[in-house]
Formats: C-alpha cells, sequence, structure tokens
C-alpha cells in the first residue's frame, strides 16, 4: 500500500497560515501568490485526508487536527534545516560519527595509546569502536556498517589502505626453556610446541606460515580465543608462541616465567594499517587518523618500523600473510 507523504511547501505553507492565521499576510511572508498558498495548505489537507482550517470571512482558524499538525510540522521542518546546515556547513576534520573495526591483535594494545590523542585532539569526533576478526570487518566494510578499519595488511582486494607500521613478531616461551634473549634462527620452533589461536585469527594464520617455513609442526591440543589467554598458556608451561612486538608491553609485564626471544634478520612481521573502502569521501579524515596513529605510536617509542601514506616496503623483508584473523 502506497503512503501519500506531505511535501516540505505543504508543510511550510501551513505553519505560515497557523502562524498569520491570514491567507494573504502568510502568503505575503513565503513571498508567494494567495492562490498558491491556497493550493498548497488544500492539497496538505487531502493528502491527510483531514480538514486542518476553519475559512471564515474574516480569518483562520485551526482545528484540533490543524493544531496537531502544525506542532508536528514545526519539529518536522526543524530537522530538516538542522539537517541541511549540518551537511552544508563547512566540516572539521575528524569531526562526527566515525565507526572503526579493529582486529583483536591491535585493539588491546594500540586503542590506548591512540584513543586519549583522538578526544583530546578532536574534540567534536564521535567514535564507535568495533573489536572483529579481519573477514567481519572486511563484510562491514564493504556492506557500509563500518567506514575505517585497522588491521592487518594486505586486507582485502578492492579496498583502499594506508599503511601505519610494520612489527616483528617474537616467540615467547617458558623461562624454563632456556632459550635467552636470541636471537635466534625461525628453526627454533621446529622442536618446540607452537600454541595458536582459535581458527579465524590471523595472527593463527601467520603462526602457522612461519611455523611451515621453519618445518615446524605447531600443537593441535591447545588453542586460545584471545593472544592474553595464550600468552598466560605458555608461563603455565605449555608451550610457545608468536606475539606481535606491540603485545609485549601489555602481555608480558612484571611475568618473570617468560622469555622474550628475537628472531635474526630478516625476523617475520606483520604490516597494521587502516583499509576504508575507494569511494568513501572521508578519504583525508582517514589519512589524518592515520597520521594520528602513527605520531601516538612514535611518541610511545614501539619497537616498530613506521610507514608514510606510501607505505614503502622494507627491501628483502617478508610479511607474514594477513590471513583471515
Amino acid at each position: 500500500m502506497t503512503i501519500s507523504r506531505p511535501t516540505v511547501a505543504q508543510l511550510r505553507a501551513f505553519l505560515a497560515l497557523a502562524e498569520h492565521l491570514h491567507f494573504r499576510e502568510a502568503a505575503a511572508a513565503l513571498r508567494l501568490s494567495q492562490p498558491a498558498l491556497s493550493g498548497a495548505v488544500a492539497a496538505l489537507e487531502e493528502t491527510l485526508n483531514a480538514r486542518l482550517v476553519e475559512r471564515t470571512t474574516r480569518r483562520v482558524l485551526l482545528t484540533p487536527e490543524g493544531e496537531r499538525v502544525a506542532r508536528r510540522a514545526q519539529r518536522v521542518l526543524a530537522e530538516l534545516d538542522g539537517l541541511v546546515e549540518e551537511v552544508s556547513a563547512p566540516r572539521r576534520p575528524l569531526s562526527g560519527p566515525l565507526q572503526v573495526g579493529v582486529i583483536p591483535t591491535v585493539a588491546p594494545y594500540l586503542l590506548p595509546a591512540v584513543l586519549p590523542d583522538l578526544v583530546r585532539g578532536y574534540p567534536d569526533l564521535r567514535l564507535a569502536i568495533r573489536e572483529q576478526r579481519t573477514a567481519a570487518l572486511v563484510e562491514d566494510l564493504r556492506g557500509g556498517r563500518l567506514e575505517v578499519a585497522i588491521l592487518a595488511l594486505p586486507a582485502d582486494e578492492g579496498l583502499a589502505e594506508l599503511p601505519l607500521y610494520e612489527e616483528d613478531f617474537v616467540l615467547l616461551a617458558p623461562e624454563s626453556y632456556g632459550l635467552g634473549p636470541g636471537p635466534v634462527g625461525r628453526d627454533v620452533v621446529r622442536d618446540l610446541d607452537v600454541l595458536l589461536l582459535n581458527e579465524g585469527h590471523c595472527l593463527r594464520d601467520q603462526a602457522l606460515e612461519i611455523c611451515r617455513e621453519a618445518g615446524a609442526r605447531p600443537g593441535d591440543a591447545t588453542y586460545a580465543t584471545s593472544l592474553a589467554t595464550l600468552v598466560q598458556l605458555v608461563s603455565g608451561g605449555l608451550g610457545v608462541t608468536l606475539a606481535p612486538e606491540s603485545a609485549l608491553p601489555v602481555e608480558t609485564r612484571r611475568d618473570e616465567r617468560l622469555t622474550v626471544t628475537r628472531f635474526e634478520d630478516p625476523a617475520p612481521y606483520r604490516r597494521i594499517g587502516i583499509a576504508y573502502r575507494p569511494t568513501s569521501p572521508r578519504a583525508d579524515d582517514f589519512a589524518l587518523l592515520a597520521e594520528t596513529v602513527r605520531a601516538a605510536v612514535r611518541a610511545r617509542r614501539w619497537r616498530v618500523r613506521l610507514q608514510d601514506v606510501t607505505g614503502p616496503g622494507d627491501a628483502g623483508r617478508a610479511a607474514a600473510p594477513a590471513g583471515t584473523g
């Protein structure tokens, strides 16, 4: 069933009449002819199938239905005017609502570093953060449910990307294994039980690729849903795992049962960046978001390699595949 709806012109004409209660004065206020105003009000009554005014020889009176319509029309037109002003006014950088997705192996470490800077530097920005695995983030990006995502690159064909930083993977092992700080070759994992995240995490796929290169066989009995849990399993002596540099300050602090061992160059690493739809009108905002992230990481002296907007690679190094996490 098709529902007839009033036009903005009809609502404005009726509101002018409700204010002046006189056709000639209302028409003059809108710079319309009196017949045009009368026609717009009559069309509104026909659309709503309701009598809105009583016409007398000297003045106009609103019916009870007219009073209700006038109050509602005033709110509707105020919202429309506000919408036009908001969209047409020059928008400040990184302002308004912004839906950001972040993968679970980045969110707990990067967000505490960058969110205070975003809140302080861009008070008109209204952030909504969603933590999801890569496949879900890419699907939501493509479907318009997210505007931008922070994840491991490359993300997905067809998405625009802005690299942020590269970070090496390190080997976390129980202190009792006696591995030391390294550097060690990748084949050190060949005879160790490598603990992994559950399927669907990109960090799992990256760890599996490193294990395959070294000829290692990861453990198949123990999995975890978060990197924090995985580190605790290692601390408890169940095996070793691979973790990104950015996670170390949070996951290994004050845990004397853990050993952090770094790999020989070229060490396995991942590239973290921003992905968004190339058709998005907010590309400038995303470039500013990327620079804010880099500045926050630089200020905290993370052991990562910052990437500029064009994302120059590191010759001779091969990033672990982004996978699906």
